[in-house]
């Protein structure tokens, strides 16, 4: 049995996801690992030149797009290792990253969700590692553009942590899946994610759950990557309305039916004013213009926005 088993979920980012196993199977050659791949139906040649390229990591056919969760679920079900590590395919693992996740989770066992600090392209910090957790002062500051005009403040934009750079050891609320470790019985217990959500949301629903199962979440510095956000999926207001999707299916799976209800509310409000900002501005790029024109498709959240935003058929339709 393996230390680790890291599962990574492709969809058509061949080059990338390429370069993170290449990055994972250099950054810990001492570590007792299983590469994890699962494809979600990409049409650009990922499958066979894994196999080709990475014949030591175990490569397997969803047959079709799943999401991220259901890809995640597929890969951990053929995971064998002690500890689980979901990474994502846009990112490089810099050496002894790994090593420093491992021997921090074995030294802490206080805590039961482990993330890390993750850097641009460029170097900089990228503070989505982890987030604070939605609250309707959070999404107040977002619909009166308070959140955007004082980024990072503690008070105005408190879901992004404040201008804290992930440096050093702190407890979260939530900690995002573009690295995230967790022992495989813990994940068990808690029944991985859900399949409800098809992108984006779903690592903050598992996050938050986790804790309301005694499970504490932190990040760990030494645990670095770099992250080339969004590289799986489209940017701009596709996107947008992909996220907008997520937020909505949590608070509708996590807060009061009456609470739930005011949250998606300003996050509607908060979208509308962006968008209007866009029109009167005239930028050339307005991608909350296109969030907000298609808010009736992300509005009822996961799994409706599955077929209004993907054009799929749902399973139990």
């Amino acid at each position: 049995m393996p230390d680790l088993s890291v599962v990574v979920v492709n969809y058509n980012t061949r080059e990338a996801t390429s370069a993170c196993l290449r990055s994972v199977l250099e950054a810990a050659p001492s570590v007792d690992l299983e590469l994890i791949v699962v494809d979600n139906g990409s049409v650009d040649g990922s499958v066979p030149a894994f196999r080709k390229c990475f014949p030591e990591v175990d490569t397997i056919e969803a047959g079709e797009n799943l999401g991220f969760a259901r890809g995640v679920n597929l890969g951990v079900r053929a995971a064998t290792g002690t500890w689980v590590l979901l990474l994502n395919p846009d990112t490089i693992t810099l050496p002894g990253s790994l090593q420093a996740l491992l021997r921090f989770a074995a030294d802490h066992p206080e805590y039961g969700v482990f993330g890390g600090r993750t850097l641009r392209p460029d170097g900089t910090v990228d503070p989505s590692s982890c987030w604070g957790a939605p609250s309707l002062w959070s999404l107040t500051m977002f619909a009166t553009m308070l959140s955007t005009v004082f980024k990072r403040s503690p008070i105005f934009d408190p879901e992004s942590l404040g201008a804290w750079q992930r440096d050093s050891v702190r407890e979260v609320p939530i900690v995002t899946g573009c690295l995230l470790l967790i022992s495989r019985s813990e994940w068990d217990r808690l029944g991985g994610m859900d399949e409800d959500y098809f992108l984006y949301g779903e690592d903050a629903e598992f996050s938050m759950r986790a804790g309301r199962a005694g499970l504490r979440r932190v990040v760990v510095p030494d645990a670095v990557i770099v992250h080339d956000v969004g590289g799986s999926s489209d940017a701009g207001g596709a996107k947008g309305c992909m996220v907008m999707a997520g937020k909505v299916t949590h608070l509708r799976k996590t807060w009061p039916p009456r609470r739930a209800t005011l949250g998606i509310r300003l996050l509607i409000a908060g979208v509308g004013v962006r968008a209007a900002l866009e029109a009167l501005t005239r930028r050339a790029r307005a991608p909350w213009s296109t969030v907000w024109r298609r808010r009736r498709d992300w509005a009822d959240g996961y799994p409706a926005a599955e077929a209004t935003l993907f054009g799929r058929e749902l399973a139990d339709a």
